[in-house]
């Protein structure tokens, strides 16, 4: 008889806080420090624990050639272009990053930016990039280990050189270009020194930066602008005559929006909206000199409303185009016509999300609608980009960033004279797709809510199978069918894949996001149940072949299905995940969510969060599913010591033993929460989907 290996050994010590009269017992919370010697030791047990079991597991082989095989797709992102010059990112097979490229007017291509050249190990990422107006210089951001702690850095486009010494502090930080490309707007959090310990992160400043000269920078300031735990965002329109600054305070769905205009100094910022408005709002000033506001004042999928620059104040806003009942209006481009230069023949092209899948239609600058633009089908946008005044032989042409379940990142072109949309380019690298089956389905959650998610099945399915479920439901982030490499080699083996538009994401708009967030979290997880039910009802899989797998807010969402209804699923991957949400906003990031689930300082938030908090859950002697906790130590968003608790808590309580229902925790070092190279995803979506088709009889 096979013994498996026993658990490392975890103290439970006897803490208890008493919080608004409840008495929340904390006893893992030694493993919130990760320089405990016990925590290493746990810690270290639990890696050779976990490389034992996953090394161990059938079919690892196969898998990891199929999910090289699907990587190996590569990707084209749709091109920005400036003064003739064109701007795109493309990932060959084989090539650990996407890299930058730029094509001059007579088409020679170079490359400006390479990860892996600037770091043969692969820990090095491109965070973010913008061209100046003219196409002469580039602002790059880059960042290493998983830390996401950017640099900015400048490089001439001519030369491909760096011109000016790197900016350090720029994690989370817009840029926004002066024409002349001799300075440009930023975001920087503020020096360590200017921050009590441990609270830079939560302060930022924003710049006026003249390149070659840093200790010249001006700091922007108006009425309100600067408090605590605010991200910010730069635009300056294309004439340089204003700026606008827009704020949000930790996740909070409210925009604050400033507005100046601008000279050789940066005057004081106007306030246009608060915090206390409470809406959200994307403001530009568009080629025709007005302001343009996407808004959801009044409007919860989102309008589009107008303005001077001069009368910025909600008081003279015109609405343009209402809001669309059943669509979310995500963004809007100008384009401009061929053979015209005349502004007043511009139109906008604006795209929405019916039920998670894009759409794209024009309409005039008055607000009429002209004409849709054809799509290839249920998909979802990954860029949108129109040429630039710079550009004008380019006129009358979209480039459409495009994926969709079962398409690789690729771009397609809409030309307006022809009423067509073509491919432009495709995905660099051949793979072969499984036959497969795609639809959206519609199931009822527990209140009566309608709820959708897109299916992905292997055609000709002879019944009920292993199915691999997952969705996000938080922040008012969406989550739309788009490739995915672990999803189509699930689907490949003989399983399928359900992506569920969950409450509290922005599928649906401002009101689907705020009916699954703060007191009403518990929607999001009815949600999630009642997809699982949906597919055990139609016949698509059972609770003993049903898997399930989240990262951070997507970690929570597991972590509360698994405690909340164990019998339901029967294996689970819980990815840089968020537990103790008692305690969560002491670590990382935590207190920038504090909007989205609340505050264990306040007594009713602390009810919504005890309700829940699935470190809290877990229960003595309950057959939980099986569970792989990965986790990532460089993680600067969600502290891996939610998985180390959680972990420890569900070896103790569990009934399902080592060998049948194992509780494991895998920890990476140099990668954190966001992007990383395609080699260590591959080998984390290995160990993943291996874990999960070995507990759901899914044959690899």
């Amino acid at each position: 008889m096979t013994v498996a290996p026993p658990y490392p050994r975890a103290e439970r010590l006897d803490v208890v806080d008493h919080l608004h009269g409840h008495a929340v017992a904390d006893p893992y919370r030694w493993l919130e420090d990760p320089d405990d010697p016990r925590t290493r030791a746990w810690s270290a047990a639990q890696d050779v624990l976990a490389r034992a079991h996953l090394d161990a597991l059938p079919g690892r082989e196969r898998l990891a050639a199929t999910l090289h095989e699907l990587t190996s797709a590569g990707s084209v992102g749709a091109p920005v272009w400036r003064a003739g010059r064109r701007f795109a990112t493309r990932r060959e097979p084989g090539q650990e990053h996407a890299i930058l490229l730029v094509t001059e007017p007579d088409g020679t291509e170079r490359v400006l930016i390479d990860p892996a050249a600037l770091d043969p190990t692969g820990l090095t990422t491109l965070d973010a990039w913008v061209p100046d107006l003219e196409g002469r210089r580039l602002a790059y951001q880059l960042s290493s280990g998983g830390d996401e702690h950017s640099v900015l850095h400048v490089l001439d486009v001519t030369t491909g050189a760096d011109i000016e010494p790197p900016i350090d502090r720029c994690r989370y930080s817009a840029v926004a270009w002066l024409p002349g490309g001799e300075e440009f707007v930023f975001v920087r959090m503020v020096a360590p020194e200017e921050a009590p310990d441990g609270e830079q992160p939560f302060h930022r400043r924003i710049w006026r930066h003249r390149v070659g000269a840093p200790t010249d920078d001006e700091l922007v300031d108006g009425p309100g602008l600067y408090t605590d735990h605010t991200y910010y965002g730069v635009r300056i329109s294309r004439d340089g005559r204003w700026l606008l600054v827009t704020g949000n305070v930790g996740t909070a769905r409210r925009d604050s929006v400033w507005i100046a205009e601008l000279g050789p100094r940066t005057p004081a910022l106007t306030p246009v909206l608060t915090q206390a408005d409470d809406v959200q709002c994307v403001p530009w000033v568009d080629r025709d000199g007005r302001l343009y506001l996407l808004t959801t004042e009044g409007a919860p999928r989102w309008r589009l409303a107008v303005t001077e620059p001069t009368r910025p104040g909600r008081a003279h806003w015109r609405e343009l185009v209402a809001e669309d009942p059943e669509a979310v209006l995500e963004g809007v481009r100008w384009l401009q016509p061929v053979g015209t230069t005349d502004l007043a023949d511009g139109l906008l092209v604006l795209a929405r999300s019916r039920h998670a899948v894009a759409e794209l239609a024009l309409h005039g600058l008055d607000g009429t609608p002209r004409r849709t633009v054809p799509l290839p089908g249920p998909g979802s946008l990954t860029g949108l980009t129109t040429a630039d005044r710079g550009t004008p032989e380019r006129n009358g042409r979209l480039w459409i960033g495009w994926t969709d379940l079962v398409t690789p990142a690729h771009v397609r072109r809409f030309d307006l004279d022809a009423g067509e949309t073509v491919l432009e380019a495709s995905a660099p690298g051949a793979v072969t797709i499984p036959p497969v089956h795609t639809e959206q389905r519609t199931f009822t959650s527990a209140d009566g809510t309608t709820i959708r998610m897109f299916v992905v099945t292997p055609r000709d399915a002879p019944g009920p199978g292993p199915v691999l479920l997952t969705g996000y439901g938080g922040f008012g982030i969406s989550r739309e069918p788009a490739y995915s490499a672990q999803a189509l080699a699930w689907v490949s083996a003989g399983g399928a894949y359900a992506l569920v538009s969950l409450r509290g994401g922005g599928e649906e708009g401002d009101a689907w996001h705020r009916a699954g967030h703060r007191g009403r979290k518990q929607n999001v997880f009815d949600d999630f149940h009642a997809a699982a039910l949906a597919l055990v009802d139609a016949g698509t899989t059972t609770p003993d072949q049903l898997a399930i797998l989240g990262g951070s807010n997507g970690g929570l969402l597991v972590g509360a299905a698994l405690t909340q209804r164990p019998g339901l699923y029967r294996a689970a991957v819980c990815s840089a995940p968020l537990l103790d949400m008692v305690r969560y906003e002491l670590f990382s990031l935590g207190r920038t969510w504090i909007d989205e689930y609340g505050t264990a300082d306040d007594a009713e938030e602390l009810g919504w969060l005890l309700s829940y908090s699935p470190y809290h859950h877990v229960r003595d002697g309950v057959e939980y599913p099986a569970v792989l906790f990965t986790v990532f130590d460089s993680d600067t968003r969600v502290d891996p010591l939610h998985a180390r608790k959680m972990c420890a808590a569900l070896q103790q309580a569990t009934a399902g033993g080592p060998l049948t229902r194992p509780v494991l925790l895998r920890r990476e070092t140099d990668v954190g929460h966001g992007a990383r190279s395609v080699s260590r995803s591959v080998a984390l979506g290995v160990d993943q989907l291996s874990f999960l088709a070995a507990r759901t009889g899914l044959a690899l």
